[in-house]
């Protein structure tokens, strides 16, 4: 719970300092990569002992991220001194989704009983963008147990027009009426 919360103060920090610079795609571009640190085992490793030293742990960051913003370089100096890289992907995260409501995108997963097709996907987002006022970017998945019909959580709503949820609520009023 205190790494989330502690991400998301990083991602707001960082997200105003790249709203104030207008630099926001590369704050973006920059924590995808600096994310991309928490999928090396062996670096992460190397970067969580307290064997090593500071200085060799900057110079291997310097050299593994290459050519990113140096505010985004001391993000990295400042979360792998205080022993907090593992939440880097929280911090990336979080900073996506400050990005997209600022953008007013809102990100929807959408479950369905069979795959979408794409021109079902672009209709599907058409009717979720009218129905929350903002443009919808779908990530979709297929669950055979729905039966039919389609499932959607969109910035903490949900709605659900599944076939599974439907014959439940009409066995819970047989249940409830006694047939």
């Amino acid at each position: 719970m205190a790494r989330r919360v502690y991400a998301k103060r990083y991602a707001q920090a960082v997200f105003e300092i790249a709203l104030e610079r207008k630099e926001l795609d590369r704050w973006q571009s920059d924590l995808r990569k600096i994310a991309s640190l928490g999928e090396e085992a062996i670096v992460v490793a190397f970067l969580e002992s307290p064997k090593f030293h500071f200085d060799d742990k900057a110079r291997l960051l310097s050299k593994w991220l290459g050519d990113i913003n140096p505010l985004a370089l001391n993000l990295v100096y400042l979360l792998v001194a205080r022993g907090r890289l593992g939440m880097v992907g929280d911090i990336a995260g979080e900073y996506q989704r400050l990005l997209d409501n600022y953008r007013g995108i809102e990100p929807a997963e959408v479950t369905t009983a069979i795959p979408l097709g794409d021109e079902d996907k672009l209709r599907l987002g058409e009717r979720l963008s009218a129905i929350v006022g903002k443009k919808v970017v779908l990530k979709s998945e297929v669950d055979s147990s729905l039966i039919g019909g389609i499932i959607a959580r969109i910035g903490g709503k949900l709605l659900d027009g599944s076939t599974r949820s439907k014959l439940e609520a009409l066995k819970g009023e047989l249940v409830g009426k006694g047939l």
